[in-house]
């Protein structure tokens, strides 16, 4: 639109100059009509707060008329959710304030209904504490036994998100949000670009099942290329996927559209082609075979924190992990936990709606798990999966996380409007495509500050609920915190809902729970 723009400009004024050659007083009226849309018209593409006005010149104006209507329109048309309910568009709506710095309190109070079934709430304490008094920047320090290089992680981090995925001018903004908020930024499984490096931000390094980065001619995982990337200052995690939440078991998707002359150089693929990801790594076969791969790549690292990300399929699978990391001796320095409801760019209908354990029962699992084999002391828990609010960052953390990962409200934050283009490469704000007029629209120097204002008053949010509660410290906060309606007239807490598992009862068959029994002796460290 914006080379349309200036076509039209260029037609309006010889239009004008025409009508002033020939009829003089038509110039004025022409110049009255004309002239305006004409201001408002390059006004629009030479701001830089707007991403949508900058690639649609005045047409773009009528999403910013439609939030200014927000509680007719707005909020009950344009941000509806696939269910028609309201509580996807209030997250949304505090992403966007919170982003830019707004006023993010609502008026008339709760907006939800608190008698259906599956709203969720923590109580607060009579003898809540000062905010203010409590550390402002918590932190979780990652690495395990075999850690030379510990990192400490903010609470909430950017998700894995690729350049390809994502535009150039995406990525800079997010890490340079991570800079200003002293975050992580996850570089996706795409490799790590020029954009992942310009601004300074923390790195956290993604190996997907393509190996992008650390990439062999044949396309097998290459240990002289892993070595190289993970001796950059930035990369400061290693992360290992084996599944996402949108899409487990399917493998990533590049669509060829989005697979230009830069990106097939920094993957190591050919350009202009579908890049589908395998859906099983080829460095390993067992989960015996993952935790040496896991010692390998500590060991090729440097030290540095190694873990893996997951959905939570078969659990028999993961209980065979954690039997190979205790036979073999090596742990993982964090696992992140992915849900079935995650994100994604690009995925086949079936993998985004009906594969993968939900987020909650697959993070209450995987915590409860570790704790039975008495290895929850080593690793740590980074959770995702819908991660927006301070409330969602304290639930994930009762459940048994101690970090947080977010993609969508991170693309939010950048001024994303869930157009639901990111497949077809025509995302309207410059965040989901590498058309450059398009991408041109998103302004770095602006968004930048805006992902890293949201992180903070995300976390400023969640210090205060855990003032709310009298909680002194993240590692006080537990399943009795938080509620969850289960019928009309009925609510649990979570620790009813997941009820917690004894320290080491899954190392002696004669403790292993009864609804764990079976799971545990189809774990076999030597077979997936």
């Amino acid at each position: 639109m914006r080379n349309e723009f200036v076509l039209f400009t260029i037609l309006s004024l010889l239009m004008v100059g025409l009508l002033s050659y020939f009829v003089w007083p038509a110039f004025w009226w022409a110049m009255i009509i004309v002239g305006p849309i004409l201001w408002i018209g390059w006004y629009d593409m030479l701001q830089q707060k707007h991403a949508i006005m900058r690639n649609f010149p005045i047409l773009g104006r009528a999403r910013y008329l439609m939030e200014e209507a927000r509680p007719k329109l707005y909020q009950y048309f344009i941000e509806s959710d696939t269910n028609g309910r309201p509580i996807s568009r209030i997250f949304r709506s505090v992403v966007y304030q919170r982003a830019k710095n707004e006023l993010d309190t609502t008026p008339f109070g709760t907006q939800l209904n608190v008698y259906e079934e599956g709203y969720e709430w923590m109580n607060h304490s009579i003898a809540a504490l000062d905010a203010h008094e409590l550390p402002q920047h918590p932190k979780i320090l990652v690495g395990g036994p075999n850690c030379k290089q510990p990192y400490d992680a903010s609470l909430f981090n950017i998700s894995a998100m690729s350049f390809g995925s994502l535009s150039k001018t995406a990525v800079e903004s997010l890490n340079g949000g991570a800079e200003i908020g002293k975050f992580a930024h996850n570089t996706g499984e795409g490799g790590i670009s020029p954009y992942h490096t310009k601004h300074g931000g923390d790195l956290i390094y993604q190996i997907g099942t393509g190996y992008f980065g650390s990439r062999s001619k044949d396309g097998n995982f290459s240990p002289v290329e892993f070595q190289k990337r993970c001796a950059l200052p930035q990369v400061r995690m290693i992360e290992l996927k084996l599944s996402q939440g949108a899409k487990p078991g399917h493998g990533g998707i590049l669509p060829a559209k989005k697979n230009t002359e830069e990106i097939s150089k920094i993957r190591g693929v050919e350009k202009g082609t579908d890049v589908l990801s395998p859906p099983y790594h080829k460095a390993f076969s067992t989960p015996r075979g993952l935790i040496q791969f896991i010692g390998q790549m500590q060991e090729l690292s440097g030290g540095k924190p190694v873990g893996f990300k997951l959905c939570i399929g078969q659990k028999s699978e993961f209980l065979a992990i954690c039997k190979a990391m205790i036979e073999e001796q090596i742990y993982p320095d964090f696992i992140a936990l992915d849900g079935g409801e995650g994100g994604t760019g690009a995925a086949p209908l079936e993998f985004s709606n009906s594969v993968g354990s939900p987020f909650k029962e697959g993070l209450a699992f995987v915590h409860d798990a570790l704790v039975g084999f008495g290895i929850r002391e080593h690793i740590k828990i980074i959770a995702s999966g819908k991660v927006i609010t301070g409330f969602h960052i304290f639930r994930a953390i009762a459940l048994g996380a101690d970090a947080t990962y977010s993609a969508r409200a991170m693309m939010l934050a950048l001024g994303c409007i869930q157009a639901l283009e990111c497949n077809k490469n025509t995302c309207p704000t410059g965040v989901a495509t590498q058309n450059p007029e398009l991408v041109a629209g998103l302004v770095v120097e602006d968004k930048k500050h805006r992902v890293a204002q949201y992180h903070n008053e995300t976390i400023k949010s969640f210090i205060e609920l855990m003032a709310a509660a009298g909680i002194h410290h993240p590692s006080e906060i537990n399943r009795h915190h938080v509620h969850r309606r289960v019928s009309m007239n009925q609510s649990k807490k979570y620790s009813e809902i997941y009820p917690y598992l004894e320290k080491d009862c899954l190392l002696y068959k004669e403790s292993i729970p009864q609804d764990w029994q079976t799971d545990m002796t189809l774990a076999n460290p030597d077979q997936f």
